[in-house]
This record gives C-alpha cells, sequence and structure tokens, in this order.
C-alpha cells in the first residue's frame, strides 16, 4: 500500500480565550518565543518551536473548555527533574490535574495550563537511567 508524500506536523493548535495569554504561558514553559509581532489582542498567536518541532498555535473561541482533551502532550524535562519542572510551572499558572507519581520515584504528573487545558510531565532522561 502506498501512502503518498509525507506530511510535515506543522503547528499543535489550541483554542483559547485569551490567545495571547495562553501563549505568553507557554513560551514560558517551552523557553520558545512568541511570534515577532503577535501582540495581545491578536486573535491567532503562534509560540515557534525550533525546527523540527512543530510550533504551538493559540486561536481565539468564544467558549470556554468544557470538557477533558481528547488529546494532550506529554513534555519530559531536559534540565530538571520531573518534580522540579512541575514546581516551576505552577509558579507560571499551571495546576495539578492528576498526580500519578509513586513512591519508588516512578510516574508523571497530569497538569493544566490556566484554560485548563490537559498535559503531563514525564521524568527526565536521568531520571529514567537510574
Amino acid at each position: 500500500m502506498a501512502y503518498g508524500d509525507p506530511m510535515i506536523l506543522r503547528h499543535v493548535t489550541f483554542d483559547a480565550g485569551n490567545p495571547y495569554d495562553l501563549a505568553v504561558f507557554w513560551s514560558q514553559a517551552t523557553g520558545w518565543p512568541v511570534a515577532d509581532g503577535d501582540v495581545p489582542g491578536d486573535n491567532e498567536v503562534l509560540v515557534e518551536a525550533p525546527s523540527p518541532v512543530p510550533g504551538m498555535l493559540f486561536i481565539g473561541v468564544p467558549e470556554g473548555k468544557a470538557v477533558k482533551n481528547r488529546i494532550h502532550i506529554d513534555w519530559q524535562p531536559d534540565e530538571r527533574s520531573r518534580d522540579e519542572e512541575v514546581e516551576r510551572l505552577l509558579t507560571l499558572g499551571a495546576t495539578i490535574f492528576e498526580d500519578h507519581r509513586t513512591p519508588e520515584g516512578t510516574g508523571w504528573v497530569t497538569m493544566q495550563d490556566p484554560e485548563g487545558n490537559e498535559f503531563c510531565i514525564e521524568r527526565s532522561t536521568a531520571e529514567r537511567t537510574q
């Protein structure tokens, strides 16, 4: 079976009540910049990821989030431990939705961004090799 030409995943798109504020949260969380020219009040705001990683696009919608996401992003910290990353994200405005950490140190934390979108923080590579 032929699949044709491959596609490129360009953006992960989020509906947002306030696209700029949510983009700023994710910019601070990832360390990736908000696109030049995107300003408060814009209905579409892009957080630019380093190539080949897809960017994060925030588009304004009138309705709020009503149910659990059907898809979410799993993040693995690079320079911090899972628990350090969870604490850092809490200071940026995220909240803990479900805590799946175990006494043995395995597991993950499901968090929510300031508009309630779920995402997970997994253990770092260093923690996985210990």
